[in-house]
């Protein structure tokens, strides 16, 4: 198996027990030259899980922005090429809300900040998800023409890269897995028309776990898939919050289905609170093992304890090094190296 950067190697120790919460070892400096798209190229859904270029396994792990209608001065220049350099990131996942003031109230202005952090991760040799962060409705079929025409746009202007993603739909919630699945067979094909090749993740059930949140499990999806290849389907935990039972619901899932964790905390639901640093160390080794790609919940200055830095940064910076990170930056900071 090769990874693209040597970092790899440490998650996959941490599996075997040589590194955990407490003895979690420094990783070895990535080559300055060697980029992860440039390491991976073009990746795709192989089995149950994703692959680089040449068909072997590979584990994405980086940052989710906050929602761009608030937060979109903590994702510039300065800040990206530390996620980049200094983070050494694989992927930015580019959470575009679509009510809540984003996307609904001015389609051109956030559909034009998500192509400037799509060429702005791209310059940087990194991978980007395109997030359609609906939450509220949960039903995701409340926006299905403007998904439709949104995923027109991006995917024909992105259609020749060779580094993004599609996630069609943030946290689908009160609302049955069969409308989640019709809603994604109805948006896929709109992205495919355009991008054919590209990995398109789709939300599940209750906030996209698997239903669990609602008192379902990954069955539903066992048994009901999409009726599309090369996507994958997410999953969102907050370690403070989210025990035992979500942890095995991501574990068996990952045995069946190709699954990507595009959200996570080390605090409760809210993002906030205090963290759970153990529980979270359980589901990294866990999607190390299973090769899980993951991206973590939030690169703002936000006052709440999931944003990585410390509040103000954002208005001048520094963004690199542990100085300007809350506890759960910094800790992020080292397991995204």
């Amino acid at each position: 198996m090769r990874w693209q950067n040597p970092v790899r190697a440490v998650a996959l120790a941490a599996v075997l027990g040589t590194a955990g919460t407490a003895g979690y070892a420094a990783p070895a400096p990535q080559p300055a030259a060697e980029t992860p798209l440039a390491a991976n190229g073009k990746v795709s859904v192989c089995g149950n899980t994703l692959c680089n270029d040449s068909g072997e396994p590979v584990q994405l792990r980086g940052m989710s922005t906050h929602g761009l209608q608030w937060y979109s001065q903590c994702v510039n220049d300065e800040s990206l090429d530390a996620l980049a350099q200094d983070w050494r990131a694989d992927v930015l996942r580019i959470s575009m809300y679509v009510q809540e003031g984003g996307y609904e109230e001015d389609p051109e202005r956030f559909t034009a900040l998500v192509n400037q952090y799509v060429e702005a991760a791209t310059q940087r040799g990194m991978y980007a998800i395109i997030d359609w962060h609906m939450l509220d409705p949960g039903d995701p079929n409340f926006n299905l023409e403007r998904a439709r025409t949104f995923f027109a746009e991006v995917a024909r202007t992105h259609r020749d890269k060779t580094n993004v993603l599609y996630e069609i739909a943030n946290e689908p919630s009160g609302v049955e897995w069969p409308e989640i699945k019709g809603y994604a067979e109805e948006v896929i094909p709109v992205i495919r028309e355009q991008d054919p090749d590209s990995v398109v993740l789709v939300g599940t059930r209750a906030w996209s776990s698997l239903g669990v949140s609602e008192g379902g499990s990954e069955q539903e999806v066992v048994d009901n898939p999409v009726n599309a290849d090369n996507i994958m389907y997410t999953f969102h935990f907050y370690a403070a919050s989210h025990g035992e039972e979500y942890l095995n619901t991501l574990s068996r899932a990952a045995d069946k289905l190709p699954m990507f964790v595009t959200e996570f905390g080390t605090q409760e639901a809210s993002g906030d609170g205090g963290d759970d640093f153990g529980s979270a160390q359980r589901y990294l080794d866990l999607m190390a093992e299973k090769n899980i790609s993951w991206t973590n919940w939030n690169y703002s200055d936000d006052s709440r304890s999931g944003a990585v830095f410390k509040e103000g940064t954002c208005d001048s910076g520094p963004y690199t090094g542990t100085e300007p990170l809350k506890p759960a930056g910094a800790w992020v900071r080292e397991r995204v190296q």
